[in-house]
């Protein structure tokens, strides 16, 4: 039902600076998993990570841009990405078959009905369709997500990338190609993902292959209790949030996480999340965007974050705590 109404979401020819293009979702997934030559898979390219309904896309017609569209979303499918430095190598792939046996053990799925990738350079996607809890639609989604993708790789032990949960994120799209390495993002069934060798993952990734995406229709009753826990986190801190915005009573003073940052900067995997913190922090206390940048970015920059990376989560973290977005979710 969820799917029929969140029909929509926006295509990526190119790297994320270029215009976000209305899509019909369920027509470009499947194009891109038939390797069909309209997606022109030689090429950079990006899906939307959720779906949207007709406010959207309104919303991308009128103004040619996803940015400050602050409306409901939902996902058939979350995601988990899995990154590591340039040199990561095996340690990633061991994290990946951590977080998939994981899911299965604990979430009680079939291993076969995940859908996992190697990203095309560095990485790995790993989806779970939301089929197994039928989560309904709302502003929050994307929020609730991103609790409920931290609690499952917390669950595993393994460090996922947390900034990929914003509304309106790119998410690359299946069988594209990655401009760095030359490489295609490659469908990986569990078994391959647990026994092959990374070089061997690597060669597969040498040329895109057709895949037909799992569509299981049993239920998850560990996930389904687990999203209701995340929902409801969700829904007490927006409600702490407006409460404070009411009262004025938000933070008074920096705390110790973000002077560190600013005067030390942070190493992966947490420098992406204290970020995202420090730029909050700077929000309660009413510095403006701007200001909250010429703070964090030097710091932010020099411990090896892309700068496309740094100003997103900056202007993310600001938004938690200030509001409507400044930007557009790359």
């Amino acid at each position: 039902m969820h799917a029929r109404t969140y029909r929509y979401g926006f295509r990526v020819l190119g790297d994320c600076r270029q215009p976000r293009r209305l899509v019909d979702f369920d027509r470009a997934t499947s194009g891109y998993a038939a390797c069909d030559e309209r997606c022109e898979l030689e090429r950079e390219s990006y899906l939307s990570a959720f779906r949207f309904s007709d406010d959207f896309a309104a919303h991308l017609n009128g103004s040619g841009s996803t940015r400050r569209f602050d409306g409901p979303c939902w996902a058939d499918r979350l995601w988990w990405d899995i990154d590591g430095e340039d040199d990561a190598g095996d340690a990633t792939l061991h994290a990946a078959r951590r977080l998939a046996k994981s899911m299965v053990e604990t979430l009680h799925v079939e291993g076969d009905d995940l859908l996992i990738f190697w990203s095309g350079r560095k990485g790995f996607h790993v989806g779970m369709a939301t089929a197994h809890w039928e989560p309904a639609p709302g502003r929050d989604f994307h929020r609730a997500a991103r609790r409920f993708a931290e609690t499952v790789a917390e669950t595993a032990g393994v460090v996922i990338d947390a900034g990929v949960y914003d509304r309106v994120r790119c998410w690359r799209a299946a069988n594209s190609r990655h401009p760095k390495s030359g490489l295609h993002k490659r469908r990986l069934v569990f078994d391959e993902l647990m026994r092959m060798p990374l070089a061997a993952i690597r060669k597969l990734a040498e040329w895109p292959e057709p895949f037909e995406p799992p569509a299981p229709r049993y239920a998850s009753e560990p996930a389904a209790r687990l999203w209701a826990e995340c929902g409801e986190q969700v829904r007490r801190a927006s409600e702490v949030k407006a409460q404070r915005a009411v009262k004025g009573r938000g933070a008074t003073r920096l705390n110790r996480q973000t002077l560190h940052f600013i005067r030390e900067g942070a190493t992966y995997p947490n420098r992406h999340r204290l970020l995202y913190s420090a730029a909050a922090n700077l929000a309660e206390l009413g510095a403006p965007l701007a200001l909250c940048v010429a703070l964090l970015e030097e710091s932010a920059l020099d411990c090896g974050l892309p700068p496309a990376d740094v100003r997103r989560a900056i202007e993310n973290g600001f938004q938690s705590v200030a509001g409507a977005a400044p930007g557009e979710g790359a």
